[in-house]
């Protein structure tokens, strides 16, 4: 299976201006937590893809840096679990000496970046990396906000998920009264 470039669209470290706060607390349905920037942006120029800081406010640890807010986008990589792709790639990942080297360096990376923002008590990440195939949902948004060749299955996941944002906007702007 060839690995497919990253969705069109534009990976940013943009600080969250107070309408992006408004859009992504309007995708998620509640207001967002550890917000850091917005960390790619879809076609539409909307956020789907938000960087969080490694500790929420309350300073319980939050090991999940990138964050998929669009909620196309996020049924797009639940329908792709629901198709049993995690089982796939994870026995991939037992059979393909390679896959599973780029999957730990993409783990590796993950954690180099996630803990330049600060050190957290585990190791662990977000998607099951390095060893399983857990969530693609984290998996397609470290995709995202990294950029292809990074991530091997969330390169497979972001390409697999067709064209969440062909639509337009996921979320439109209040009604003013």
């Amino acid at each position: 299976m060839t690995e497919l470039a990253s969705a069109p669209g534009e990976r940013s470290r943009d600080p969250v201006t107070p309408e992006e706060r408004d859009v992504v607390a309007r995708q998620l349905a509640r207001s967002p937590r550890a917000l850091r920037a917005v960390a790619h942006r879809c076609p539409c120029g909307q956020p789907d893809v938000v960087q969080t800081s490694p500790r929420l406010e309350d300073g319980t640890p939050f090991p999940t840096l990138y964050y998929l807010t669009c909620p196309r986008a996020s049924a797009a990589a639940s329908r792709l679990e629901s198709a049993g792709r995690m089982r796939e790639w994870q026995a991939q990942l037992g059979t393909d000496p390679e896959l599973a080297a780029r999957h730990r360096a993409a783990h590796e990376a993950y954690l180099a970046e996630r803990d330049a923002l600060g050190v957290l008590p585990t190791c662990t990440t977000a998607g099951g990396m390095p060893d399983r195939v857990k969530c693609l949902h984290a998996l397609a948004a470290h995709a995202l906000a990294a950029g292809p060749g990074v991530n091997p299955i969330g390169d497979r996941a972001v390409a697999e998920m067709g064209q969440w944002w062909a639509n337009g906007p996921c979320a439109l702007p209040e009604e003013t009264a």
